[in-house]
């Protein structure tokens, strides 16, 4: 018989992924087509009746974020955070308009996105005097094509992911990949297969919003095996297996899971 072994982690703050990432956030759009269903953003919307369910894939841009002047900031701007940049002309021109602004002000710029080829190449094009200043991170949640379409239905497929991630790495770009939430029950498959191109990190954590409500017969096993994924003993085991991995890191939704444990 197997003993399960507690991890000595010192129990911290639990801190948003903005806070984890960057000392600020910048956001010039309203909504996300990805209309991802575990999209904490969405359901915030949605609790202070900013949006509905059907009206959060429609992105709408805010005039005065892309308008303002930007000035430099004390630590790390994290653009978007709330939304992503597709291949809209109209949101990936707005965009790119407050990345220029930031970039120009003197900010480091962590870039967040499900990331899409053309845009990909498009901010390769247009930023690459400013490479040191920009750092990719990339979402690539899953190895598996089919959860990728379940639980992100309009983001962009694992190989578009995939392939915008070796392109930034080729053109020299800092690159580092989120892995939150993690869809697979095994994501080191994936953390191995991505790590030869990144630069920087690759972060590990939790769906922190697992809707429960309203969910159809046919769509209940995908939040059985999403439950299943985080079962402590199954955090515990992901975290032995790649703590001293240099590249990886794990969100404080995760590790204050396991800490937890240890004061039961």
């Amino acid at each position: 018989m197997r003993t399960t072994v507690m991890i000595p982690v010192k129990r911290r703050e639990i801190t948003s992924g903005t806070k984890e990432w960057a000392d600020h956030n910048v956001n010039c759009v309203k909504g996300c087509s990805n209309d991802c269903r575990y999209c904490y953003a969405k359901m915030m919307a949605k609790r202070f009746g900013r949006c509905q369910e059907h009206t959060w894939r429609d992105m709408v841009i805010n005039k005065n974020a892309v308008d303002k002047d930007y000035v430099r900031y004390k630590g790390r701007v994290m653009f978007p955070s709330t939304h992503d940049i597709t291949d809209d002309p109209e949101i990936q021109e707005a965009c790119f308009v407050v990345i220029h602004k930031l970039l120009h002000a003197g900010n480091e710029v962590l870039v967040t996105t499900k990331p899409r080829p053309a845009v990909t190449e498009e901010i390769v094009r247009r930023f690459h005097a400013f490479r040191d200043q920009l750092q990719f991170r990339f979402t690539i949640t899953s190895a598996d094509q089919q959860l990728f379409s379940f639980w992100e239905p309009n983001a962009p497929s694992l190989e578009e992911r995939l392939t915008s991630l070796k392109y930034a790495y080729e053109q020299t770009f800092k690159t580092s990949v989120s892995v939150e939430p993690f869809l697979d029950y095994t994501p080191q498959t994936l953390i191995h297969s991505v790590s030869r191109y990144v630069t920087e990190s690759i972060w590990l954590g939790p769906m922190n919003y697992i809707p429960s409500n309203n969910i159809p017969e046919s769509d209940k096993h995908y939040y059985e095996d999403i439950h299943h994924n985080y079962l402590l003993e199954h955090l515990q085991e992901l975290y032995e297996d790649l703590r001293d991995d240099p590249i990886v890191r794990f969100k404080d939704s995760m590790i204050n899971r396991l800490g937890m444990a240890n004061r039961i």
